[in-house]
């Protein structure tokens, strides 16, 4: 099926960049704990610009292909400084998904370069902790008051792509909300991608400056701002348009962040009253990866 012809996809890119990321698999006793637990882990992390890390929910796992055989869902984290991403790794896991009910901790990233998670969360168990091993894993249980903690002793670190972004343009906020939910939606189909924003959807995106209040990193993005498009000479909304969101989503590499880009473009153009599509950049200033929107829509068989 090709675009509807009412729907402008606009001929830019979104800009991304490089930054680390670890890839980690939170299993528990039910899906409800292995989620509970995925969920309190990635919160405070939809962006960089005010959170210390950026988290994302990536997929569930069924119990049959999991290390221990019960429910899992695999989260990742990232941060643009690597030794800031292990900091974060450590407090996540530590004060988030170890005080969950039933949880364990394994390595969901096979790579060559590894943080150290298992052996220092481990001190928690006061010198009472054993180290195991679960097939290739080396695993380190902890006691707590439930039973016992398992977590693995390393997870992988790797660098892929941040900043991944599409901008949906409606006529009104309910087909446009509805637009972004089904291109979330989309996105989540590609393994081994995270959405950051809640519901993977942002309401207020920014751009990386203030024009009035100098002191600030990022303030609204005043372009795409329906109510006060009569006061900004610049605006990017065309006639008709009345409500914007922005989707942002990270991955382990280009392909996978450009197969999310198309698939969310394929499935937010079916929605009735999405007028235009585009992308956030800065002129090839902010990083390396220019992700065409049109080629990425290819990419999703349109």
């Amino acid at each position: 099926m090709g675009v509807p012809t009412s729907v402008e996809i606009e001929d830019t890119f979104a800009e991304a960049f490089p930054a680390y990321f670890t890839r980690i698999l939170i299993t528990a006793a039910s899906e409800k704990w292995a989620l509970t637990a995925a969920e309190a882990t990635v919160g405070f992390g939809t962006s960089i610009i005010m959170c210390p890390s950026e988290a994302g929910i990536e997929r569930a796992v069924p119990a049959k292909k999991t290390p221990d055989g019960r429910p899992g869902v695999i989260i990742q984290i990232w941060h643009p400084d690597r030794e800031k991403l292990e900091a974060q790794v450590l407090r996540r896991i530590s004060q988030c998904a170890m005080p969950c009910p039933t949880t364990a901790v394994y390595n969901a990233l096979p790579s060559q370069e590894e943080i150290t998670i298992g052996a220092k969360i481990r001190t928690f168990g006061d010198g009472f902790e054993q180290k195991l091993k679960m097939g290739d894993r080396k695993v380190w249980r902890v006691p707590v008051m439930e039973g016992d903690f398992l977590i693995e002793n390393s997870v992988g670190v790797a660098q892929g792509v941040s900043g991944g972004n599409l901008i949906l343009l409606g006529t009104t906020q309910e087909s446009t909300l509805k637009a972004a939910e089904v291109a979330a939606n989309a996105i989540r189909t590609v393994e081994g991608v995270i959405l950051t924003f809640p519901g993977g959807i942002c309401r207020s995106g920014s751009k990386v400056w203030a024009n009035t209040y100098k002191t600030l990193v990022a303030s609204t993005n005043q372009r795409f701002c329906p109510t006060i498009r009569e006061k900004v000479p610049d605006s990017a909304l065309p006639p008709g348009v009345k409500s914007v969101y922005e989707l942002v989503f990270s991955g382990i590499d280009l392909a996978h962040v450009q197969k999310a880009m198309g698939a969310g473009i394929k499935a937010a153009i079916e929605v009735e009253g999405i007028k235009k599509i585009t992308a956030g950049n800065y002129g090839g200033k902010l990083g390396p990866y220019k992700l065409y929107l049109k080629e990425a829509l290819k990419t999703a068989g349109s």
